[in-house]
């Protein structure tokens, strides 16, 4: 006698989903969680807010322009392949991607951390560096809530290892008696302030546009954009100082060799003057001889100081062309608003606070689900 298929057969469990009610009903149970915390966020953020620092940003974009006209076939044969060209250079220029590299260097950071600025407290300008570690900068109070909770084991462990000796070497960053370099040596504070720095300053290449973007920020209006036009001439000279490097080697060479040659037809001239002046009366072969002689010499040595003058023009001009320009497409300006919103800040922790209330209802509804599904889980498995 067959069975009925129908009543055999066991019924297969319908797959489970998310009830949308019950998480309605279950948060709705919980709004007294909710309300609690997300009202302890609010307070948070409104001290978060309240005591946060102003900051202020610059941005400043600029556009290099480079000699293209010996790559431009190359270029446009590569942009027909599919491959960016527009901001290769050739080997006597700079490439822009290396732009940031040069903002984020450790000898570009030092002068821009040691450059005088205004700030609205100091009478008269003083650089970031000092002004960090002077009285005018004070900790706020979340920075004071940070240093003694999230960073007091750095400042216990700082208080037992005490203060390290710093590392002096004479002449430090420069050259000896051979003319070597020495290694730059950073002062531990400085290296603490070198991180600041960084993330003060930074640059962005567009290479499919072809221009960069400067951006500062800082904590004053006037001190952030006069900082942004000391970062923006430092780049402009150290792209300048690598793009004529060669040519003004060239040129001191050639002064220097303008100059010997130069003094060296000066004394060919008064003596040629000497010369004629004690033979104008007298006519014997020795004495007409050795006017010819020191003629000779005098028209060869103009002849030399004439050429050096003209390579020495040519190579003025020739540094001149090779001086990299910048056209500045928009330039520093002073702020007028900051940049972080307490505003912002105050809604940030609100929604944080509505969604850690949240986790915390939805948790306390799910927790035991999941605590039976992996009972059950273990259970089957035995």
């Amino acid at each position: 006698m067959n069975s009925n298929p129908a009543t055999t057969n066991a019924p297969e469990p319908e797959e489970e989903g998310i009830d949308i009610m019950a998480l309605v009903r279950s948060l709705w149970e919980g709004r007294k969680t909710i309300i609690i915390c997300t009202a302890v966020f609010i307070v948070l953020g409104l001290v978060a807010a309240l005591t946060m620092k102003r900051t202020y940003s610059v941005s400043t974009v600029m556009v290099p322009q480079l000699s293209s006209s010996k790559n431009s076939s190359l270029s446009s044969l590569a942009s027909l392949a599919g491959f960016d060209m527009g901001m290769a250079s050739s080997g006597a220029e700079l490439s822009p991607l290396i732009y940031p590299q040069i903002v984020s260097s450790v000898p570009f950071r030092l002068e821009l951390m040691h450059t005088p600025v205004h700030f609205e407290k100091c009478d008269t300008m003083i650089s970031v560096y000092d002004y960090a570690h002077s009285d005018y900068a004070k900790l706020s109070v979340m920075g004071v809530i940070k240093k003694y909770t999230i960073g007091l084991p750095g400042v216990i462990i700082g208080a037992i290892r005490g203060k390290e000796p710093e590392v002096v070497l004479p002449g430090a960053g420069g050259t000896d008696s051979t003319g070597a370099p020495k290694p730059l040596v950073v002062s531990r504070d400085e290296f603490k302030m070198l991180t600041s720095i960084s993330k003060m300053v930074s640059l962005a290449v567009d290479k499919k546009e072809g221009y960069v973007t400067l951006n500062v920020t800082g904590s004053e209006p006037m001190q952030t954009a006069e900082l942004a036009m000391k970062a923006q001439q430092m780049l402009q000279d150290e792209v300048t100082r690598f793009r004529v490097e060669k040519s003004q080697s060239e040129l001191d060479y050639i002064q220097a060799r303008y100059n010997e040659v130069k003094e060296e037809n000066e004394r060919y001239q008064v003596m040629l003057a000497s010369a004629t002046d004690r033979t104008q009366n007298i006519a014997t072969s020795s004495a007409r001889i050795g006017k010819d002689r020191i003629q000779a010499k005098y028209n060869i040595s103009n002849a030399v100081f004439t050429e050096m003058a003209k390579q020495l023009e040519q190579t003025k001009m020739q540094v001149k062309k090779d001086t990299p320009v910048f056209t500045i497409i928009e330039p520093v300006s002073i702020p007028m608003k900051p940049s972080n919103s307490r505003a912002r800040t105050l809604i940030v922790w609100t929604f944080l606070g509505i969604v850690l209330g949240c986790g915390i209802v939805l948790g306390k509804y799910y927790w035991p689900q999941l605590k039976e599904k992996f009972k059950k889980a273990e259970d089957s498995k035995q």
